[in-house]
């Protein structure tokens, strides 16, 4: 007993700080990042690619089911995205509510033949529409049988995808009009091209052979955050704010923290775990031959990124995965705990699938980055940390009731992590606001901050929850549905007449 108890203490107190080693090296590596990215782009004027008739043609891909609230502002928000060649792809996922006929009236939609190749399997196309107003000739309406999950209804946008980068967003979502130039840029700035000598001059020919060492970017992510509380203006965002509510505004923390202290710092070494499902762009050529999204996964995003990266190993070739850290898309969260237990569950189950499905590339030296950093980051302190956290909780529980617990060292020991991730949140709240200032007023930026203060009590407990029932739920074979968000629609920005 007294060497288990030994063990379980050790092995906690070398995970706890290697876990604290790690965000301290993201926090570093996150800023070089955001650094190097502000000044590759500060004299950059994305507006020159609209008029260039060489700018790649993008296919904007957009499933939805049960839509209805939210669709026709967000697909008119699309549809004037500021980039010379791109399509909107909206995929009606089966809805059994009015989405459709709403896209239908407003769009003055009619059914067309449509060449669909099915290059990935997903459920049935039923009808393709199109409208019969030119002013709306970029918009494409799939209507499909509900394939029950995300991935399905993407794999059919893909398939009608006349371009050869797809972005993949939410319909509920809000795209920045400067996204598809800005996200484009690091599929043209990698040296695609990097000439090496090789050898001497061929005796037969006289010239020096080279060869082509190319590096391909994959796919590219942006930082995303929340519409609650934000004023949204026919399908734009014209006032950042704070979410209002504390458990959007706890969200909106938490991705600030994911996007810019964590995947800036993962893109800066190229070990970019995954991009987002809100917000990517991807090579559809890439995502076809890795076989496009799973549609029985509930981690689709982590997923197609995953396979895509091991195509590109197995038939070594060299790749990239970039993300920049603007903010290019804002989505509505979870309004309520009942909707925000079925996000969270969800991602908890899809991780465990990523874990058990991808359980080759782990530690496989054959898969570099990936298998030796990438998916065993996930495995330690994504995957597990829920379980050890939980563990540490009934084992503190038990030394309280034995007293057997040393008080002092504890309590130091508690507070040191406390004011570590306070400090770690808030660093990266300043960061992004220093840099990037959406917020208007410190007032706003300090009543963020102060959440962090109170995650570790409030909202990371439910987080731990949630994912130890996804986990459950994985374990036991629960079934599960692409369900309805129950959206509440974007606030309106008040306007009065001149």
């Amino acid at each position: 007993m007294e060497f288990i108890k030994n063990f379980y203490e050790g092995f906690v107190f070398v995970y706890g700080c290697t876990m604290l080693f790690w965000y301290a090296l993201l926090a570093m590596l996150s800023l070089r990042g955001i650094i190097r990215y502000q000044r590759k782009n500060s004299y950059v004027d994305h507006n020159i690619m609209v008029q260039s008739p060489l700018a790649p043609g993008i296919s904007v891909i957009a499933p939805a089911y049960n839509e209805g609230v939210t669709i026709i502002s967000n697909v008119r928000s699309l549809l004037t995205l500021n980039y010379p060649v791109f399509e909107v792809i909206i995929v009606n996922d089966g809805s059994t509510d009015d989405t459709l006929e709403k896209l239908i009236n407003e769009f003055q939609l009619t059914e067309v033949v449509f060449a669909y190749n099915e290059r990935i399997q997903s459920q049935p196309v039923k009808r393709v529409f199109k409208s019969v107003n030119t002013a709306y000739d970029k918009l494409v309406v799939i209507d499909k049988v509900n394939g029950k999950s995300k991935a399905d209804a993407s794999n059919a946008g893909i398939n009608a995808a006349a371009y050869a980068y797809f972005l993949c967003t939410d319909v509920d979502s809000i795209i920045e009009k400067d996204t598809l130039l800005r996200m484009i840029k690091p599929f043209m700035d990698e040296e695609n091209k990097k000439i090496k000598e090789v050898g001497e001059p061929c005796p037969e020919c006289g010239y020096v052979h080279v060869v082509e060492d190319s590096i391909r970017v994959i796919a590219t992510g942006a930082t995303l955050r929340l519409a609650n509380s934000c004023e949204v203006d026919e399908g734009v965002i014209t006032r950042v704010r704070p979410p209002r509510h504390w458990l959007p505004r706890f969200q909106e923390m938490e991705y600030i923290r994911a996007y810019v202290l964590g995947k800036m710092g993962w893109s800066l070494i190229n070990c970019v775990p995954n991009v987002s499902g809100g917000l990517g762009l991807f090579d559809k050529e890439i995502a076809i031959k890795a076989g496009g999204y799973d549609s029985k996964s509930f981690a689709e995003d982590m997923d197609i990124v995953t396979r895509m990266c091991t195509y590109m190993i197995d038939n070594k070739l060299k790749y990239a995965v970039r993300y920049i850290p603007t903010s290019q898309c804002w989505t509505e969260g979870p309004p309520n705990l009942k909707v925000f237990s079925r996000q969270r569950t969800r991602w908890g189950r899809g991780l465990a699938e990523i874990m058990t499905i991808h359980r080759k590339v782990i530690f496989n030296p054959r898969y570099k980055r990936l298998g030796l950093v990438v998916l065993p980051y996930n495995l330690f302190f994504e995957f597990l940390a829920p379980i050890i956290e939980f563990t540490g909780i009934l084992y503190y529980i038990y030394l309280i009731i034995t007293n057997h617990i040393n008080w002092p060292f504890a309590t130091i020991l508690l507070l040191f992590v406390y004011l570590y991730s306070v400090m770690i949140t808030t660093l990266a709240i300043w960061w992004d606001q220093m840099t990037y200032r959406y917020y208007k007023t410190w007032k706003e930026v300090m009543g963020l901050a102060l959440m962090a203060f109170l995650e570790p009590f409030v909202y990371h407990p439910l987080i731990v929850f949630f994912a130890l029932r996804g986990y459950y739920f994985f374990i036991v074979g629960k079934k599960h549905t692409w369900g309805n968000m129950q959206r509440q629609g974007f606030g309106q920005k008040k306007t009065t007449a001149a």
